[in-house]
């Protein structure tokens, strides 16, 4: 069982964007709104992530970076932050899936994972 000090929980909703994709040039759009649920007992700061992106090919990218959209965030208990963002596949369908590092008030560096999640063009799955 984990360290209930370091509990920090992802949830994403992800959406087709019709407008921004170009399907008869394999072009696939999606946006996902992450919100990030510090439910254990420290403030912590998210400090980097790790996004591992699989199109429906089997084609796997791997980003890294510092923290979210140029932030990085401390969440205190009880706490959430919320953003936005995007991502461009050549499939009609592929999934994410990666962490967050985050770093305890205390020092302590620990990951808050983010299960993978779909995207998919409407119609694309039966």
């Amino acid at each position: 069982m984990s360290d209930p000090r370091y509990q920090v929980d992802v949830n994403v909703i992800s959406q087709y964007l019709v407008e921004q994709s170009q399907p008869e040039e394999n072009r696939f759009a999606f946006s996902y709104t992450v919100c990030i649920s510090n439910n254990g007992e420290l403030p912590a700061k998210l400090v980097s992530r790790h996004w591992v992106i699989t199109d429906g090919d089997g084609r796997v990218q791997e980003v890294r970076g510092p923290g979210v959209i140029g932030q990085q965030p401390v969440i205190a208990p009880g706490q959430q932050h919320t953003y936005s963002s995007g991502t461009v596949m050549t499939t009609r369908v592929g999934n994410m899936q990666g962490s967050f590092q985050m770093i305890a008030e205390d020092g302590k560096r620990f990951d808050a994972l983010i299960a993978p999640f779909r995207l998919a063009m409407p119609g694309a799955l039966h």
